[in-house]
C-alpha cells in the first residue's frame, strides 16, 4: 500500500518534483512551503511580458507547482517574505548561514502547528527537517529526509582548499559557530530519519565520510522532462561551443573553465551562464573566448542548449546537478566531475575527469574538437541515455524506496508525463544503472 506522505520544501527545487510526483500516484496528503503562486493572478502575470513585470514578481509567478491542487498546498507567504528580505539583507557568509538555520527552525514549527493530518510518512529536505522529523518519529510516522547536496562539513572543507587556491574568488566561510551549529542540525537530522534520500552515490559517500549512517541511504538519481529535448543534429564546423550553466563561483569550478577557455583560444569558444558576483578585474580578465551572460530567463535556455557542442560542469561539489539531466536530454556529450554526482558514463556520453584538473578538462575538450565522429556518438548516447533518466522514470526510482522505506515494496504506479514548465533499509541505488 503506498504511503500517505506530507512533504515540506523550502522553495521550488526541481520545479515541485516530489510533491507533484507523490500527487499523480495518489500519495500525498499535504505540501507545505514557504512561497509560490497559485491561482488566477499568477497565471496571469506569468503570462505578461517580461519587460513590464518587476523582477522579483516574475520570479514569484514562475514558482508554481504545476499539476498540484490548490487544497493539498500550504504556503507561509509572510514568512517566506521574510525569509527572503534576511537573505537579501545578509551581508556576510555567517549572517546567510544563521539566517537559513532560523529559516529551518521556524519552517519546522509552522508545520507542527498545522499538525500531520492523514500522514503516515513526512518527507523533508535537509537543514530545513529537524524538528519536523523529531516529532514525526515521535508520532510512528516513517521519517524520510532528501540530501540535497554533500554535508555542509564537507562543502566548506573543499570550498576551503579551493579558497586557498584562488583568494578572489570568494568570501570567507561562515564563522566556526554557526558552522558547527550547522553541521550539528545536518547530523540531527540524519539521526531522525529513517530513510535518508540520496541523488548521487557522491553525496551518499559523503555522507559515509562525515560520518553519517549509510546503511538508510538510498541513491535515487534524479530526471527531467522532455521539454529539453533537441533534434539530432550533425557536428558544426568551426571551434568547439562549449557550455556551462549554473552559479559561477568555487563551487561549481568555474576557475577551471577560465583556465580552460584560456589554453584553448582558436579551438574551442565557451560560453557560461548563471549568477555571477565575480569582482570585475577577473571578469575583465577572462579570456576573449569566453562569455559570461549572467542569469538569463528559464524560457531562453533551450536557446543556449542548441548553441553548444558539449556541456562542461566541473564542480566542486554538488548533489546531482540537474543541469546535466538537461545537457544529456538535450543530445549534449558532458564533461564533468565525480563530484557533480551525474549518471554520465566516462568515455560513453562523456567523459568524468578529476575535481580540480585544468588538464584533464583541456584533454577531454580537445579529443572532441579533434573528432567529430566521436561528438557524433556521444551526442547519441546522450540521449538515450537521458531516456533511462525523465522525470517518469524519478518517479518510479522514488515511489519504489518510499514504497520499501514503509516496509511494503509494492511496485511502483506508472507516471504520466509531466506538464512541461519546468524502515531502515540497506544502502542501494534504486535506479537503471
Amino acid at each position: 500500500m503506498m504511503p500517505c506522505v506530507l512533504v515540506a520544501q523550502l522553495g521550488a527545487r526541481m520545479h515541485y518534483a516530489v510533491p507533484r510526483i507523490l500527487h499523480e500516484a495518489g500519495a500525498l496528503d499535504r505540501f507545505f512551503t514557504d512561497i509560490c503562486a497559485t491561482g488566477a493572478w499568477a497565471r496571469t502575470l506569468g503570462a505578461l511580458p517580461a519587460g513590464i513585470v518587476p523582477r522579483g514578481l516574475r520570479r514569484l509567478a514562475m514558482r508554481r507547482p504545476v499539476a498540484i491542487p490548490h487544497d493539498r498546498i500550504t504556503a507561509f507567504t509572510a514568512f517566506g517574505l521574510g525569509y527572503a528580505r534576511r537573505r537579501t539583507r545578509a551581508r556576510t557568509v555567517t549572517e546567510e548561514t544563521w539566517n537559513h538555520l532560523r529559516a529551518g527552525r521556524e519552517f519546522c514549527e509552522r508545520i507542527l502547528a498545522s499538525g500531520f493530518g492523514k500522514a503516515t510518512m513526512v518527507y523533508a529536505f535537509n537543514s530545513a527537517a529537524l524538528e519536523l522529523l523529531v516529532e514525526a518519529r515521535r508520532a510512528g510516522l516513517t521519517t524520510v529526509l532528501e540530501q540535497t547536496i554533500a554535508p555542509a562539513e564537507l562543502v566548506d572543507t573543499l570550498l576551503l582548499e579551493q579558497l586557498q587556491r584562488f583568494p578572489d574568488w570568494g568570501a570567507p566561510l561562515a564563522d566556526r559557530d554557526a558552522a558547527e551549529m550547522f553541521y550539528a542540525r545536518e547530523r540531527a537530522e540524519w539521526a531522525a530519519a529513517d530513510l535518508i534520500v540520496c541523488g548521487s552515490e557522491f553525496v551518499r559517500e559523503s555522507i559515509s565520510r562525515c560520518g553519517g549512517p549509510a546503511d538508510r541511504c538510498v541513491v535515487v538519481p534524479y530526471g527531467v522532462d522532455h521539454r529539453f529535448s533537441l533534434p539530432p543534429r550533425e557536428p558544426r564546423q568551426g571551434p568547439l561551443h562549449v557550455l556551462t550553466i549554473g552559479e559561477v563561483g568555487l563551487r561549481k569550478g568555474s576557475p577551471y573553465v577560465l583556465e580552460a577557455a584560456r589554453r584553448l583560444v582558436g579551438s574551442a569558444t565557451f560560453r557560461m551562464v548563471g549568477p555571477c558576483s565575480l569582482p570585475a578585474r577577473i571578469i575583465d580578465g577572462a579570456p576573449s573566448n569566453l562569455e559570461i551572460l549572467g542569469p538569463v530567463p528559464r524560457g531562453d535556455i533551450m536557446r543556449h542548449y542548441a548553441w553548444a557542442d558539449v556541456f562542461l560542469l566541473p564542480s566542486i561539489c554538488e548533489g546531482s546537478a540537474t543541469v546535466v539531466y538537461e545537457a544529456l536530454t538535450a543530445g549534449l556529450p558532458v564533461i564533468c566531475t565525480p563530484n557533480t554526482g551525474s549518471v554520465v558514463r566516462d568515455g560513453v556520453e562523456g567523459f568524468i575527469v578529476s575535481a580540480g584538473d585544468p588538464d584533464g578538462i583541456v584533454h577531454a575538450l580537445d579529443k572532441l574538437a579533434r573528432d567529430p565522429a566521436l561528438r557524433r556518438t556521444m551526442a547519441e548516447r546522450a540521449g538515450a541515455r537521458s531516456r533511462e533518466f525523465d522525470l517518469a522514470s524519478y518517479g518510479r526510482r522514488l515511489l519504489s524506496a518510499l514504497c520499501q522505506a514503509a516496509g511494503d515494496p509494492c511496485p511502483s504506479p506508472a507516471l504520466s508525463p509531466a506538464p512541461s514548465h519546468a524502515g531502515q533499509p540497506s544502502s542501494h541505488v534504486v535506479s537503471a544503472f
